[in-house]
């Protein structure tokens, strides 16, 4: 069972594959093949963040401690490397207890936005294909008004509905993106929190 000590104890012995897994565990991102780009530090930091926010722990010294970790990892250029860190990242910046960072939140938008492909809107990270790293960024941040806001959210939406059907049906980036899309439908939400896969997905705007 995942519980603050839990978390706690396996990122201080540095237990990170351990501890990426059981985060990873249960979630539409666990079965997208994404272990070896996103099983790194900076990435189970902010997964540990949502996670604690989704058990309503995010006031403990261990959130603290994983959002002091995401906090100093950000680049000058705004991102966190690539576009799949930065996107959890922002996420896990916008939970409940992650009020006062909105500008360092403003800077990971403004990253996302301008690493988007001029012709699709597509967001890329090398030794992975674009609509699988587009679908993994609206999962995180599909919902968010703020990200709506920020980048070519219609754009990129418009280029996955008109060609995510002609993927196969075992294809990681059609079962990711049939999440995703869910999230991009939701009413969108600014910085009270977020959707998450224990908690009632709010009615799509009209």
């Amino acid at each position: 069972m995942m519980t603050v000590r839990h978390i706690e104890r396996l990122f201080s012995h540095q237990q990170h594959v351990r501890l990426y897994r059981e985060l990873i565990a249960g979630r539409p991102e666990g079965g997208a093949g994404l272990d070896a780009l996103l099983c790194r530090v900076v990435p189970i930091a902010a997964l540990g963040m949502v996670r604690l926010d989704e058990l309503s722990q995010s006031q403990t010294s261990m959130y603290r401690r994983l959002l002091n970790v995401v906090l100093t990892a950000q680049n000058p250029d705004g991102g966190w490397g690539d576009v799949m860190t930065t996107a959890l990242a922002v996420r896990a910046l916008l939970g409940n207890a992650s009020s006062g960072h909105g500008q360092t939140i403003d800077r990971g938008l403004a990253y996302l936005a301008r690493c988007q492909g001029d012709a699709d809107g597509l967001w890329q990270r090398a030794e992975c294909e674009a609509a699988l790293v587009s679908a993994f960024v609206l999962m995180q941040l599909g919902d968010r008004a703020a990200f709506r806001a920020s980048v070519r959210f219609a754009q990129v939406v418009d280029w996955f509905n008109g060609r995510a059907t002609h993927l196969a049906s075992g294809n990681p980036t059609r079962r990711l993106w049939s999440h995703a899309s869910v999230r991009c439908r939701m009413t969108p939400a600014d910085r009270d929190g977020f959707a998450t896969l224990w908690t009632p997905a709010r009615r799509p705007a009209a």
